[in-house]
This record gives C-alpha cells, sequence and structure tokens, in this order.
C-alpha cells in the first residue's frame, strides 16, 4: 500500500527530482510545481520508493491531483 501524494493547488510540474525505483526518505522533495509563479515543493511524510513518476517535462495540474508513494 503506497502513500497519496495529494496536490492541494493547480499549477504546473515544473520539475520531477525522483526516478522510479528511488528510495525517499520523510520530507524529501519528489518534485516541484509552479503556482502563480512560485515555486511548491511536494513532499512525502513517510519513507518509501517511488513506484513511478510524471515525465520530467512540466505537465498541468488544472486541478488537485494525486501521486502515488
Amino acid at each position: 500500500m503506497g502513500e497519496r501524494i495529494e496536490t492541494q493547488v493547480p499549477g504546473n510540474i515544473w520539475k520531477v527530482l525522483v526516478k522510479p525505483g528511488d528510495a525517499v526518505k520523510a520530507g524529501d522533495t519528489l518534485f516541484i510545481m509552479e503556482v502563480m509563479k512560485t515555486e511548491v515543493p511536494l513532499t512525502p511524510s513517510v519513507d518509501g520508493t517511488v513506484p513511478r513518476c510524471a515525465s520530467p517535462r512540466a505537465r498541468k495540474a488544472w486541478k488537485p491531483a494525486s501521486w502515488l508513494l
């Protein structure tokens, strides 16, 4: 079972900092969103392994979305 990483606001996925298979710790930045010209890092609250992740190219997240860790 994984943890869902919830985006709270719509924006662009600006930079993905992990790749599938990476081990991450609670508080590590997984990716950075650009929201109203502000960088917003998204982090897990638990340790885990990244099963998959978004393309490193910018993607739109027009509504709040879930990411699984």
